[in-house]
């Protein structure tokens, strides 16, 4: 079956509220951008259109991969499945030290290579076998409405969303966004406002708000991520002060990923993150009580696989991406001591390994 592409140029979204002034603005994420008739938020992806403020990238993607979900990463998510990985353009953050900078800073229509409808999308993951769908690479509150329709395409399929993201983001589009996801990793960049002020251009409050909202009033599966830089976010004190921040507002079960810097947009000046650092920063999380903590961007096969908090046995075992020890029952327990473990699994483990494929979205669809 095939199915046609007719992309909207425009599409109406609800959150944004007129001024006095004449202004429009946008009510989506904290930065409250205060428009006037054409012009583009920080995101550059909603804009003041003939008085209310449009999506411009609804189905239109800077491109599709299929990955490994712990890629994302989410390790007690599916464990071992591929996920169709894919992004738009622009971002409502201005991280100095982005990884996807090519791809969330752009200013450039053109980087978005791929027209896709969501239902093509959906089509696209089960053609190949995916069991989930990831909005990544920039973060998916900016792209509100055309993940919401992504997600729902994808569930007619039994497909799973799962969103990458900043978690920056206010009260009413985040309730409306997580109805329809199944996972999400949310990044905890750091655990100071002065880090959110002055690297990302944002505040952590809106985050932690966000990180409670998922985890005590939602049934999204939830996983954090904090790439350590090192002089930035990487001192003993703060990581004491997150890590028992995590246990005591999210609970003990919620996975916690330390993954590495490398220099990048416009933190060139910065050196790479040493692996012993993200070994130090997962060990305080074992210490205060974070049951599932990992190294991110190093081979460290201790630090990457995941442990039973009660016996300290390997539940399952990974290099880099790949699987290797398996060792939970059909109903996700310790096959040792069964105790269970935190999260989504099938009675088998993925078999995709550690490999990436692009995907070419038209493939899937005619014009």
């Amino acid at each position: 079956m095939t199915i046609a592409l007719i992309i909207p140029e425009e599409v109406p979204t609800k959150y944004w509220h007129h001024l006095k002034d004449g202004r429009i603005q946008c009510d989506l994420c904290p930065r409250f951008c205060k428009l006037h008739e054409g012009q583009r938020g920080l995101c550059f992806v909603r804009a003041c259109r003939n008085g209310q403020i449009v999506l411009t990238t609804y189905g239109r993607s800077s491109g599709f991969c299929v990955d490994p979900i712990e890629k994302k990463p989410l390790n007690h998510f599916l464990p071992g499945t591929p996920v169709l990985s894919f992004g738009t353009a622009g971002c409502n953050l201005a991280c100095k030290f982005c990884q996807n900078w090519d791809i969330s800073k752009s200013r450039e229509i053109d980087t978005l290579a791929d027209a896709a409808l969501p239902e093509v999308i959906a089509k696209a993951a089960a053609d190949l076998h995916c069991r989930s769908v990831a909005f990544t690479y920039n973060d998916p509150v900016i792209f509100h409405e055309y993940a919401i329709d992504v997600a729902k395409a994808c569930h007619e399929r039994d497909i799973k969303a799962v969103a990458v993201t900043a978690g920056y983001v206010c009260p009413e589009p985040r309730a409306e966004f997580y109805a329809h996801m199944d996972a999400a990793n949310v990044d905890l960049k750091a655990f100071t406002e002065r880090f959110y002020k002055y690297i990302t251009g944002s505040r952590l409050q809106p985050v932690l708000d966000t990180l409670r909202y998922i985890k005590h009033e939602t049934a999204v599966w939830l996983e954090i991520t904090t790439l350590l830089i090192p002089g930035e976010n990487d001192s003993d004190e703060e990581i004491d002060q997150m890590t028992r921040w995590v246990v005591e507002e999210l609970g003990p079960d919620v996975p916690m990923h330390f993954t590495a810097f490398h220099p990048d947009w416009k933190m060139m000046d910065r050196t790479p993150t040493p692996p012993q650092t993200l070994s130090r920063a997962r060990s305080i999380a074992l210490k205060n009580g974070v049951r599932y903590a990992y190294t991110g961007n190093v081979h460290d096969p201790e630090g990457n696989s995941t442990y039973c908090h009660h016996c300290g046995k390997v539940l399952i075992g990974r290099d880099w991406y790949e699987l290797g020890d398996w060792n939970l029952t059909p109903e996700g327990h310790c096959r040792f001591c069964d105790t269970p473990c935190a999260g989504v699994f099938e009675t088998q483990p993925g078999i995709w390994g550690s490999r990436r494929l692009p995907v070419r979205l038209k493939d899937y669809a005619v014009a």
